[in-house]
Order: structure tokens, then sequence, then C-alpha cells
């Protein structure tokens, strides 16, 4: 393994290129493409990133894929550090996933903060910028001699299925206390976490704009696997969790037989929670970039989130990546939703979901729909995004550094 070339780190008030990122985030090779993987490329065109797997919040449920993933997991930390594209390190750390035991918690702090020792001293990294993407390494905070830690908030994490919510409420608190710097990426959540620290500002969601804009591309085609569909499809992508009403897509698909119902993404919940329809299906994982392709044939899209605390605090990446595409949105109700109610169907009923399809799929589209729809988002770039970001990191790095009076 060759050591990554880190020159000294740069004055506390001046980042430049020289300067590491220590980048603790979710899976890099998850089917879904998220706002972790979205901002530390973009970070990696400014900095020197690390990007560090941390395991998930939540506990194996003795499934072949759980097993899989854990083997995965201990053969890339084995690997140790890796270049995985340009700008981007990988280090994936071992990690026990059961946050709720106090051993477990114990073992996973010493055995996590010796790889990143290591790893630190292997590659000349003295004094980075923390980010902190996952809430669950919080003892590290403050641990990394770094100029600066950052908690990027992007959902109420003890709302996911799965988790142990009480411990991973706790570690939520205790990485938003202990960072200097706090984003939030819903409203909703701002509140919440100023009270634990004052230093905390929204940072809502980017969008790959031109990527998912391709799907207005009259020469882009559409995939073969769904070329022959028929009538119009209500299209979703992403993961198909416990927060997926399915239920409301079901009953759709009873009132309206001809529409077809396209759910792309991986599905987390039981077969038995499918419903099983000939006019919804369940195509699975596709790869990031061939979304556009898929959208290109959807004739309205749809985000049917159960209400809900996950919901209620969640900002969908998928409803800016949706309007992009120039497709009618039909999404439910929340804080986040609302504010797009000039361009997107906002409901709250089942009756209100038919009513709001029946609309948008008797309308024809027209350029200036699409460019209305598209315009809402075509300036919310991860490129812009990220620079917001970076300029508040400055300033706080210079308030830090600036005498007082």
């Amino acid at each position: 393994m060759n050591a990554v070339a880190t020159t000294p780190a740069a004055p506390a008030t001046d980042l430049d290129s020289n300067t590491v990122v220590l980048y603790f985030g979710n899976d890099w090779f998850a089917e879904n493409r998220t706002s972790s993987h979205h901002l530390a490329r973009q970070l990696a065109n400014r900095f020197k990133v690390f990007y560090i797997e941390c395991p998930g919040m939540r506990a194996p449920r003795g499934s072949g894929r759980d097993l899989m993933k854990a083997v995965t997991k201990v053969g890339r930390f084995l690997r140790g550090t890796r270049r995985v594209e340009a700008g981007i390190h990988l280090r994936t750390l071992f990690q026990i996933p059961f946050h709720r035991y106090g051993a477990v918690r114990w073992l996973n702090r010493h055995v996590i903060r010796a790889t990143l020792g290591w790893m630190k001293w292997r590659h000349g990294i003295k004094t980075p910028l923390a980010w902190f993407h996952c809430p669950h390494v919080s003892y590290l905070v403050g641990a990394l001699g770094e100029q600066l830690a950052v908690y990027y908030c992007t959902d109420d994490y003890a709302a996911y299925p799965g988790v142990h919510a009480e411990t991973v409420r706790t570690m939520d608190a205790d990485t938003a206390r202990r960072a200097d710097l706090v984003f939030v990426t819903s409203d909703t959540l701002l509140a919440g976490k100023q009270r634990v620290n004052p230093n905390t500002h929204v940072s809502p969601h980017g969008v790959e704009f031109d990527h998912f804009a391709r799907a207005q591309d009259p020469t882009l085609p559409i995939p073969d696997d769904i070329a022959h569909v028929k009538g119009p499809v209500i299209g979703f992508f992403g993961l198909i969790e416990s927060f997926v009403d399915l239920d409301v897509i079901d009953w759709l698909a009873v009132r309206r037989p001809e529409w077809q119902f396209l759910l792309l993404g991986r599905v987390a919940v039981s077969a038995a929670a499918l419903p099983t329809r000939p006019n919804i299906h369940f195509i699975g994982k596709r790869p990031y970039s061939e979304l556009p392709g898929y959208a290109k044939r959807f004739d309205a899209c749809i985000i049917p989130y159960r209400p809900g605390d996950w919901s209620y605090h969640a900002n969908p990446l998928k409803l800016r990546e949706y309007l992009a595409t120039g497709k009618p949105v039909v999404a439910i109700e929340t804080p986040q939703t609302i504010k797009f109610a000039d361009v997107v169907e906002v409901v709250s009923t089942r009756d209100e979901y038919l009513a709001a399809f029946d609309k948008v799929l008797a309308t024809a589209a027209t350029p200036e729909t699409v460019t209305r729809r598209q315009g809402r988002v075509a300036g919310s770039s991860w490129a812009a995004r990220a620079d917001s970001v970076v300029e508040r990191i400055r300033a706080t790095l210079t308030e830090r550094t600036v005498p007082k009076p």
C-alpha cells in the first residue's frame, strides 16, 4: 500500500487543496447514492478526502444479506486505505454493530481509535478537518487532532427502522454537542439541534441536475426491461423500507388497474408486506447512472412516505431528483414537500393521491410546465451546497482565531 502524499495542514483559517478531510460516512458502495456520497465528492474537488466507512446503526437481523455484508466489510477493513476515485481514499472501519451494549461500545472505540491512529500516522495526517455524516462515532469528535469538527445531520436517525432508538438518540445529541459546527438538512431539525449546539445551520439537499434532466433527452433510450410496459406509469426510485406506504400504492393500483406502478430499489421489507397486484412491479435496484432512462418512462413520480417522525423531518433527496426530470410529482404532505407545492401535488389522504394522479395524468406536459418544475431545483447543485458549507466552515475557523476585544 502506498502512502498518500500529504503536506502539513494549512493554517486554521486557510483551507486549501492541502487540507485533509476525515469524512465519516455510510457505505461507499451502498445501493442508493446519498448526500454522504455527493458531498464527499464535492469536498474531494477542493481538499484531500479520506472517506471512512462507518458500519450502520441497525443491528443485523441474521439474514443472508446481512451476513454477506458483514463479511464484505471485514474484507474491506483488512485491505486498509485505498484510492477509490480522484481525490478520495477509502478506509473501512471494523465495528460490532450492537451499539446498545456498553461492552461492545467500549471495544468498538478502542479498535476504531487504533485503526485511525495508524491511518493518520501512515499518511502523515496532522490537523485534519473532521466531517461526521453519521452519529455513532461521537466519541471521535475532538479526539482526532482536528482543527474543526463538522456534524452534518440529514435525518432523525432515532426514527430509522430497526435501530435502538434511545441509543441512537443519545449518540446523535452527543455528536451535535461535541461538534464545532452542525448542519441539518431540514429546518424541522434546526431548533432541537440549536438547543444542543447554537452553531447549527440549515443546509438543504442538492441535486445532480444535469444528470436527471437527461430524462427529457429525446435520444436517451428507455431501458429494455421496461420498454414493453403499456399505459400510464407511476414511478418511484429509492430504498423500499417500512417508511414507504405500500398500502397506498396497493389501494391506488386496485382503483386504477390501467396504471402501472414501477418501483426501483432494494426491497428492505418482508415479502409478506409487498402488494402483489399485476400492475405493481418491483424491479429491484438499478445503477444510479441508469435512473434518468427509467424516469423517462415515468408519466408521474410518487413520494408515498408514511406519516411519522422520520417522514416529518425528512428532506427527500428524490424530490429534487424527480423535479429535475421535469416529470409531475405527487408527494405526501410534510414540512419539506409543502415548500414545493407550486410545482408538486402535495397530498395527505388516499383520495387526494387518486385525485392528484388523475389530474396530472390527464394534463399533457408542455415545455413550460417542464421548465417550471426543473427551474425550482436548477440552482440547487451539490457544488453550490458544498460552496455554502465550506464558506460557513471558513467563517467558523476565523471566528475561533480572531481575538475577542
